[in-house]
């Protein structure tokens, strides 16, 4: 998985940044981004794609990221934004924002299947990329951890939807209690299963009248 970041180096590269986000299929919580620079020797045991670890060999290999990573940074954009400029869109803003906001400016960025017009550098998309690169795969594995965080986080505000368990995936379980409870503050309510249950109740979870 280190194939392209070598060969990136080999033509002068230094910064060489991966990026992947998180969260683009839940109904609730923020997508998530991540972009990570390894050091000059990018191989790091256990980094793969998210989906392929579970969630404590996930917190582990994120952890050993962090230590030996040149730079990490993450981007956030939450359920309303997502509403408003829709899923794709808010998927590469928080792409962008993790970019932006790294200390160390990426020569290069590798990129899982997208392209983010917003951004005046050079990149590469590569079909699944986070099987394919070391430094996409890191990236994916920091947004990962960092999202599952915070959706345990929301579990205690709003524990009827199981946060902690489901992290905003449309579960049975998920799907039910929002046939019960209708959306909380933090459910897409552009998303299909959201919609309806709004149509249903007229109110979110907290009382508030859904718009």
């Amino acid at each position: 998985m280190s194939v392209i970041e070598r060969r990136l180096r080999d033509f002068g590269f230094r910064a060489i940044a991966g990026t992947d986000e998180v969260g683009r299929g839940c109904l609730a919580g923020p997508v998530v981004a991540a972009c990570v620079i390894l050091d000059l020797e990018p191989t790091l045991l256990g980094v793969n794609d998210s989906k392929m670890l579970d969630g404590i060999d996930r917190l582990s290999v994120c952890r050993h990221i962090v230590a030996r990573a040149r730079a990490v940074s993450v981007g956030v954009v939450e359920p309303h934004a997502i509403d408003s400029i829709n899923i794709l869109r808010a998927s590469k803003l928080a792409m962008a924002e993790a970019v932006d906001q790294m200390p160390v400016r990426p020569d290069i960025l590798l990129l899982d299947a997208v392209m983010i017009e917003s951004l005046e550098m050079p990149q590469i998309p590569l079909i699944e990329g986070d099987k394919r690169s070391v430094s996409i795969a890191a990236a994916s594995v920091v947004a990962k951890v960092y999202r599952d965080l915070l959706m345990e986080s929301y579990h205690d505000r709003y524990p009827v939807y199981d946060f902690r368990h489901n992290r905003g995936y449309a579960t049975e379980g998920h799907q039910a209690a929002l046939k019960v409870h209708g959306p909380s503050p933090i459910h897409r309510k552009s998303f299909e299963g959201v919609e309806e249950s709004m149509l249903l109740f007229g109110r979110d979870a907290d009382g508030d009248q859904a718009r």
